[in-house]
């Protein structure tokens, strides 16, 4: 199927940008951004995927104010023209200067939420290496990721109370992604493998005055990692990679999220040590992640609509829907050479399964040590 798209000289196959070079189900294309104030008032975030496969698209909006935590979400079935798939409901995405600046809105005031805020990248777009995992001969993740740091202009609305989103107070981060991973409605791919549910994921983009820092690490139950990278982003033109990455998790009392984490990136000549304080945990169920009501990619009808909100901190931090987080952090950064850096990011951690380091044995066990 021919689409506007298909006047640009982007193709990576013989076939019309409309279908993708894999017919798996779990094919997406997803943008994700997040926002956070310095002093850690005010908490946003926004996804939107695409999920070509399932003639499906769908996004979220969710803010936290005032220990509440807002969502509005949207699906609808996904037109065939590319072009047409930033816009979704009360959601839209618009891609103002590609790897540099794009415009959010959100207008659903009857879930109280309205939006015009714009991200503005202040570094490079870090390329992640790439994902990929097999259950015996089946891929079930194979995708590549972007990650990059900037800040936020504009404004958020939350019930008839407009905040205004100053670049010099609001920071934040973004991802892009695309490829094979779980989404939708689980298809049956015939005989089941004899191995338990387990995936074990940490993610922290961190701003600092003058650099920011992106770290990433994949573990099997033993610990044994099958996807790390680290680097520190300097200014808008350098990328300094590191060499190895290495953590201490200090992890709440009876839960799966934070309560300390300490990281070290080790570069060719230096190092950098850095401890995250919590501010407040963002519940990435506001997004769609492991909602069983807004599960990304999951058949809502022509289109639908929907929100609800709750309190932060959540009184149930175990609940399946409750494991992925995302912990706003105070971070202070050690150089080798004696420098002391104070910023702020978010360490976004799931951990579903066991997890021998950590003393997880069961599927939702939370920490005992």
């Amino acid at each position: 199927m021919i689409s506007s798209f298909d006047d640009y000289p982007i193709h990576q196959t013989s076939e019309p940008v409309a279908h993708p070079v894999s017919g798996d189900p779990s094919h997406y294309d997803r943008y994700f951004f997040n926002g956070y104030s310095r002093s850690g008032d005010i908490f946003f975030a926004a996804a939107m995927g695409l999920y070509p496969n399932r003639h499906v698209m769908d996004a979220s909006f969710s803010v936290i104010i005032n220990n509440e935590q807002i969502n509005v979400h949207s699906s609808a079935r996904a037109p065939h023209d590319r072009m047409k798939c930033t816009s979704i409901g009360p959601i839209s995405i618009e891609i103002l200067i590609p790897l540099q600046s794009h415009r959010l809105l959100v207008d659903s005031p009857e879930h109280g939420l309205r939006a015009d805020i714009t991200y503005n990248a202040t570094t490079l777009a870090y390329e992640e290496p790439p994902f990929l995992v097999r259950s015996g001969n089946r891929t079930t993740m194979e995708y590549t990721r972007l990650t990059q740091l900037g800040n936020w202009t504009g404004w958020i609305e939350v019930d008839g109370t407009r905040i205004e989103i100053s670049p010099h107070n609001v920071l934040g981060s973004r991802d892009r992604s695309w490829g094979i991973r779980g989404i939708g409605e689980r298809v049956q791919m015939g005989a089941p493998m004899n191995t338990a549910p387990q995936f074990y994921w940490l993610w922290a983009p961190v701003c600092f005055d003058t650099f920011g820092t992106v770290f990433d690490v994949n573990e099997y139950a033993d610990g044994q990692r099958w996807h790390e990278s680290g680097a520190m982003l300097i200014g808008a033109d350098t990328i300094k990679h590191a060499h190895s990455v290495t953590y201490d998790y200090t992890w709440e009392h009876g839960t799966r999220r934070s309560h300390q984490f300490d990281l070290t990136y080790n570069f060719a000549k230096d190092s950098a040590s850095m401890t995250f304080t919590p501010l407040v945990h963002f519940q990435m169920v506001g997004l769609g992640y492991l909602s069983p009501d807004w599960g990304h990619g999951n058949w809502k009808g022509e289109s639908a609509t929907g929100g609800e909100r709750f309190t932060i901190p959540v009184a149930n931090p175990m609940a399946m829907t409750h494991l992925h987080t995302q912990t706003l952090s105070k971070v202070v950064c050690t150089l080798s050479n004696g420098e002391v850096h104070e910023g702020i990011g978010v360490l976004e951690t799931l951990v579903l399964g066991a997890h021998e380091p950590s003393g997880f044995t069961g599927m939702d066990d939370g920490y005992t040590g």
